[in-house]
């Protein structure tokens, strides 16, 4: 949603999001309802070796991670033998920025991202005509590098 033009300003926009001053919200379907309307997901994620590319919920080894979730709608999409999927559209923001956190953090809600191909959303029934992955960058927020204006950056989601 942003490209730096050059070395001093995405260093400039690097650090804002390194001190997390940048605020990044996400649409995003996910496999079946959730019971919540909406929740925070704490929980730490780490590298798991053993299944590169995968990472892992690891209270131990992992780095902390932190995620918001607000229900926007339930429904149900017919699939073509009229079986009903249930699904869950929500809006993600998260507060760290770890390798795969909002897949992950889905995951351990047990509602993997529709279209999620590492982390469970390809494997329920009905799931394998999803074209992509179900995720989309909605909404950007953070300061201008040159003029100090707070930027607000909106892109509709397309599912």
């Amino acid at each position: 949603m942003v490209i730096a033009r050059n070395k001093a300003i995405n260093a400039a926009l690097c650090q804002q999001f390194s001190q997390r001053t940048v605020t990044k919200v996400y649409s995003a379907l996910l496999c079946g309802h959730l019971d919540e309307n909406e929740g925070v997901i704490d929980a730490a994620i780490a590298k798991d070796p053993a299944l590169f590319p995968l990472m892992s919920i690891c209270a131990i080894h992992g780095k902390p991670a932190r995620s918001r979730y607000q229900v926007v709608e339930r429904f149900y999409r017919t699939l073509e033998d009229g079986v009903l999927l249930p699904l869950t559209r929500v809006q993600l923001t998260p507060e760290t920025g770890r390798t795969h956190q909002l897949r992950i953090h889905c995951q351990q809600l047990g509602h993997p991202i529709l279209g999620c191909d590492l982390y469970g959303g390809r494997q329920q029934q009905g799931t394998e005509q999803t074209p992509r992955l179900m995720l989309h960058a909605s909404e950007l927020r953070f300061v201008h590098p040159i003029s100090g204006e707070e930027m607000g950056i909106l892109n509709a989601s397309p599912f």
